[in-house]
C-alpha cells in the first residue's frame, strides 16, 4: 500500500532570470514588458523537473511518505526530457510504475521568466490521452493540474471511483484549467474531496467572482466548503493562509524568508499541509507545516531546490521550535554547501535545547546561536 499517489501533469521547467524588464499596469493588471525584436540579456538559466504533480510527489517522498505518481511523459524522437523526468523520480524514491510514455508526443516543457522574485510562466500542456492505470491501494490521492484533453477522457470518474472504492482521502489542488472550469464542472470532485487548496485569486475565479471584488476570506472558505470538501485552505501570498474545517476558521501568517524565486511555493505549502494531515495533525497544525516549507522554497531558485526538512519536520512536535530548527539547518546547509557542493544534509545527529528542552534530530555536528538567545548544539 502507498501512503500517497499523486495524479497530474509533469514538465521540465526552464527558469530564466531576467536582468532588466518593465512592469506596466493597465486596468488594475500588471504586465511584464520586454523590448520587442531584440536580443535580451539574461542571467544564467536552470532547468529542472517540475509541474504540480511532480512537486507534490517529490515533496511527499522527502517528507517520509511512500509515494507513487501517475503522470504522462513524452517519448517522441527519443525525447531526452522523458528519461530526465523518470530519472528524477527514481532518485527521489518516487515509485514510477504508473508513469505512461507516449511515443507520439514530447514531454511538457515550461519557460519560467523570473523577475524580482516573481515569475511569469509560459506554459503548454501536451494533449495527453489519460487512462488511469490499475492502482494499488493508498491512503491519500493528490489530484492536481492536467491538460485540457483530460476533459475528453474518463480520468476524473476513474480517480473518484478509485478513491471511493479504496477509501483513500482525496486532496484537490486544481490547476489553472480546472479553476477556470468553475464549481459546476468540478462538482463531483468537490463532493468527494477531503481537502481543497487554492490561492485567493483562484478561489474567486472558481466561484465565479471577479478577482477585483473584495470578498471576506471567511465567506470564500464557507462557500467552497459548502461544495463538499471537509476542509478548505486558501493561500494569499504575504498575507499567509486561511483555513476552515467546517467548524473553525484558522489564519496562519508567513515565516520570514528572503524572496529569491516563487516557483513551486504553492505546491510546497499544499504538499506539506497534506503530509501534516497524513501524520495525524489537525488543520491548524498542518497549516503551520505548510507555511514553514513554502518559506524554505522561496529562498531558492526552483520548485524543489531546498525542502531542507527531508523528514525532519516529523520529529519536531513544537512549531516554534521548528522555526528555530529551520534557522539552524539553513545556516548548516550553507556551511555544508560551501564545503561539499551538496544541497541536502544526510548525516543524522541531534539538536539539544540548552535550556533543557527536548531533543530534535538534525544533521552535521555544529553549534549555532539562534535569535532567541539559546544555543542549539548539533552533535552525536
Amino acid at each position: 500500500m502507498f501512503d500517497l499517489i499523486s495524479i497530474g501533469d509533469t514538465a521540465v521547467d526552464t527558469i530564466i532570470p531576467l536582468i532588466d524588464a518593465k512592469i506596466l499596469e493597465k486596468d488594475g493588471n500588471e504586465f511584464l514588458s520586454l523590448p520587442f525584436g531584440y536580443k535580451v540579456p539574461v542571467n544564467p538559466s536552470v532547468s529542472m523537473v517540475g509541474g504540480n504533480a511532480a512537486n507534490n510527489a517529490v515533496g511527499s517522498a522527502r517528507l517520509g511518505l511512500k509515494t507513487a505518481i501517475y503522470t504522462n511523459v513524452g517519448n517522441k524522437d527519443e525525447d531526452e526530457w522523458d528519461m530526465r523526468i523518470i530519472a528524477k523520480f527514481k532518485k527521489e524514491k518516487v515509485d514510477i510504475r504508473y508513469i505512461c510514455e507516449s511515443p507520439q508526443l514530447p514531454s511538457g516543457h515550461n519557460i519560467v521568466l523570473d523577475y524580482k522574485g516573481k515569475r511569469t510562466i509560459l506554459i503548454h500542456h501536451q494533449p495527453w490521452e489519460y487512462e488511469l492505470p490499475d492502482l494499488d491501494s493508498c491512503k491519500w490521492v493528490y489530484l492536481t493540474s492536467m491538460a485540457e484533453s483530460h476533459t475528453r477522457s474518463n480520468i476524473i470518474d476513474q480517480v473518484l471511483n478509485f478513491s471511493g472504492r479504496s477509501g483513500a482521502r482525496l486532496a484537490y489542488q486544481p490547476g489553472t484549467l480546472q479553476i477556470q472550469m468553475g464549481q459546476k464542472k468540478n462538482n463531483n470532485i468537490m463532493v468527494s474531496s477531503f481537502i481543497f487548496v487554492c490561492n485567493l485569486e483562484e478561489a474567486k475565479t472558481f466561484l465565479g467572482i471577479d478577482i477585483s471584488e473584495k470578498v471576506p476570506v471567511k465567506k470564500l472558505l464557507s462557500k467552497l466548503c459548502d461544495l463538499g470538501p471537509k476542509m478548505v485552505v486558501i493561500t494569499d501570498g504575504s498575507n499567509g493562509s486561511f483555513g476552515f474545517d467546517g467548524v473553525n476558521f484558522y489564519q496562519m501568517g508567513i515565516y520570514p524568508a528572503k524572496l529569491v524565486e516563487m516557483t513551486g511555493c504553492g505546491d510546497a505549502y499544499a504538499t506539506t499541509l497534506v503530509a501534516g494531515l497524513f501524520y495525524g495533525k489537525d488543520l491548524k497544525e498542518a497549516m503551520k507545516w505548510g507555511a514553514v516549507n513554502s518559506a524554505s522554497v522561496v529562498e531558492h531558485v526552483g520548485s524543489q531546490k531546498l525542502r531542507i526538512f527531508n523528514g525532519l519536520i516529523l520529529l519536531c512536535p513544537d512549531y516554534h521550535q521548528l522555526l528555530l530548527l529551520h534557522f539552524v539547518l539553513r545556516e548548516q546547509q550553507a556551511l555544508s554547501s560551501r564545503k561539499s557542493g551538496q544541497h541536502l544534509l544526510t548525516v543524522h545527529s541531534h539538536i539539544r535545547d540548552s535550556s533543557g528542552g527536548q531533543n530534535y534530530y538534525a544533521s552535521k555536528p555544529h553549534a549555532k546561536h539562534t535569535p532567541d538567545g539559546k544555543t542549539y548544539y548539533l552533535g552525536h
